[in-house]
């Protein structure tokens, strides 16, 4: 049996009745989770939804989706759910209606989340073979709602899916001295954990699957409007594991400086002539 209840007749929509109280039995094991509140649900949807996913997962990217082979982000593609078959846009719909969003606030305990619209960065993700994506923190401010990002829900589609595939997705503790949980990404698997600055997670292990499948998933965003100017500002932070081969973002440590200790139009000028340097 799902734990989400969806509406009668259509696995594709949420029960709106049974979202009212759906989760509030897992908010205080969520907020004493180690290493950052989180929770991992099996079995989140009805089967048949992520049957129907995986066999319209869509092929190429589309207008709006975004391809990163950088050391840090490797054969990572993601597609916007805007651009997807009728059926699969519907879902991701549902995915910011008000039954699921109460649902991400019961298990959670943070009122008011607000979902992404626009779905920056989130909609479908897929690794390929030899792709990963290196432990980070997640950027925290939504410019064009000017919302502080707060909670991250992914949902897996890799059935099968073994130790020695590789992407398992990994939480690690506050100082990245250790990693705490390793999460097999398997098809309706979700996990939901709280993103702050120190929030460190990712899927560093290369996608070695014997068949070549691809490591495919569902990333949702959700916001408060709890932004103000006494906030930083900050894109997404990856660390390097210690004793490990992870390279780290000069890129980004380079902007963040300049930003800082420069005025505005030297440090547009800077980062342009660093982008440069750093390729």
């Amino acid at each position: 049996m799902a734990f989400i209840t969806p509406s009668q007749n259509d696995p594709f929509t949420i029960d709106p009745e049974a979202a009212r109280s759906l989760g509030t039995d897992l908010t205080e094991a969520y907020k004493a989770a180690d290493p950052f509140p989180h929770t991992v649900i099996d079995d989140f949807l009805p089967r048949e939804v992520i049957d129907y996913c995986l066999a319209h997962f869509p092929e190429k990217l589309d207008a709006d989706g975004m391809a990163f082979d950088r050391d840090q982000e490797r054969y990572k593609q993601s597609f916007n759910p805007d651009f997807l078959e009728p059926k699969l846009r519907s879902l991701f719909y549902t995915f910011n209606s008000r039954p699921f969003v109460k649902i991400v606030e019961n298990i959670t305990g943070i009122k008011g989340l607000i979902p992404d619209p626009y779905f920056l960065g989130g909609g479908f993700h897929e690794i390929g073979r030899g792709g990963h994506l290196s432990v980070h923190a997640d950027f925290n401010h939504h410019k064009l709602m000017d919302l502080e990002r707060r909670v991250n829900v992914l949902i897996y589609l890799n059935d099968d899916w073994r130790d020695e595939y590789g992407g398992q997705l990994e939480l690690w503790n506050t100082d990245m001295t250790e990693r705490r949980k390793s999460v097999l990404p398997l098809a309706n698997r979700c996990v939901m954990f709280s993103t702050t600055g120190d929030s460190f997670h990712g899927n560093p292990n290369p996608i070695s699957h014997p068949e070549g499948k691809t490591r495919k998933s569902i990333a949702l965003y959700y916001y408060t409007a709890t932004w103000d100017e006494q906030k930083v500002e900050k894109t997404t932070q990856f660390k390097p594991r210690p004793g490990s081969g992870d390279k780290t973002d000069w890129k980004v440590k380079s902007d963040e400086m300049l930003t800082e200790f420069l005025p505005p139009v030297l440090a547009r000028r800077a980062k342009k002539v660093a982008a440069r340097l750093i390729r």
